[in-house]
């Protein structure tokens, strides 16, 4: 998958951006969870069958994080884990527009003609909700009359989970609830985080329990503080583990920001300065304070025995 990043005007006046004609599934996409799937694969449906390229439009920064309006808590899925998700869907292209001020203001008229029209866009496809242009004027009717001809909308409908439309709003606040099971199925998939791994307060290795603290890579979205079951791939090497997120209130009396603190189950290695990719599987518990070190020892015990038996 090619992935092209856009800055309105400039680089639509580029020679590199003349395309073959294409399909092309417009939208925010955080999350990439099963609605927004069925809007892609339609998409890369579509493009197969009409032998075009099988292209996707994005926006980043989030708009809510640009404009500084509504509740925004970071991303489901930021831009490199969105990367490689749709390449492994079959499309083609990614175009990813720096949505800013400037771009927040053009209407659904520029935002057909100067934008999509331009790309080669053959067929738009669109989720049933789909808004464009200042101020979110726009809808996928007024995209179809403003294509006149020359490019034709799909409109992919709501897609329902036990007769509930799945939404990033409810999966955030699943993750929020750790209810990570539920936030699983309406992804797809488990929620993930990457992280680089750091040198922290090495009190795990003196009780015995190494950790690898993370400094995510990302501005996630921040699920339950507690204890998780976690799958980490670590290079090429898939390992499993029992994560705490949280502040630590056994030792520490202040608050602070949460920590990610990874146990890898049955390893043995040295992991300072590495990426780890870590998907929260199970909530185990919530995180609490403990009267002695003893009795956190032998919680952790506990948890790591759970985090096999659930992972197994």
């Amino acid at each position: 998958m090619k992935t092209v990043m856009l800055t309105y005007p400039q680089t639509l006046q580029s020679a590199e951006l003349s395309t073959h004609p294409q399909v092309l599934a417009i939208g925010q996409f955080d999350g990439l969870h099963l609605g927004h799937a069925s809007v892609i694969l339609s998409a890369v449906r579509i493009a197969r069958e009409s032998d075009m390229k099988a292209a996707v439009m994005t926006f980043h920064p989030h708009p809510k994080e640009v404009m500084r309006k509504g509740d925004y808590e970071g991303y489901l899925t930021p831009l490199r884990d969105k990367e490689e998700i749709l390449a492994g869907m079959g499309v083609d292209i990614l175009y990813v527009v720096e949505f800013n001020e400037s771009f927040s203001q053009l209407s659904p008229e520029q935002f057909v003609h100067e934008l999509l029209l331009p790309l080669q866009t053959r067929t738009a496809v669109v989720g049933f909700d789909f808004r464009f242009g200042h101020k979110g004027a726009g809808d996928e009717q007024m995209l179809r009359a403003l294509g006149d001809g020359e490019m034709t909308v799909e409109t992919v409908p709501p897609f329902l989970l036990g007769g509930e439309k799945v939404s990033s709003s409810l999966i955030r606040a699943l993750l929020k609830r750790g209810e990570m099971d539920e936030a699983s199925q309406w992804l797809g998939r488990p929620y993930s985080v990457r992280g680089t791994v750091i040198h922290g307060e090495k009190r795990g290795r003196t009780i015995g329990f190494p950790t690898a603290n993370l400094e995510l890579t990302d501005h996630y979205v921040t699920p339950a503080k507690g204890v998780y079951a976690v799958r980490v791939n670590v290079g090429d090497q898939e390992l499993t583990g029992v994560m705490n997120l949280g502040v630590k209130p056994t030792f520490h009396e202040n608050g602070m920001r949460p920590t990610y603190e990874v146990h890898l189950l049955n390893f043995d290695g040295q992991i300072y300065d590495q990426e780890l990719k870590v998907e929260l599987v199970h909530y185990i518990r919530n995180e609490r304070k403990f009267d002695s070190i003893d009795a956190l020892i032998a919680q952790i015990r506990e948890d790591a025995l759970t985090a096999a038996r659930l992972l197994s």
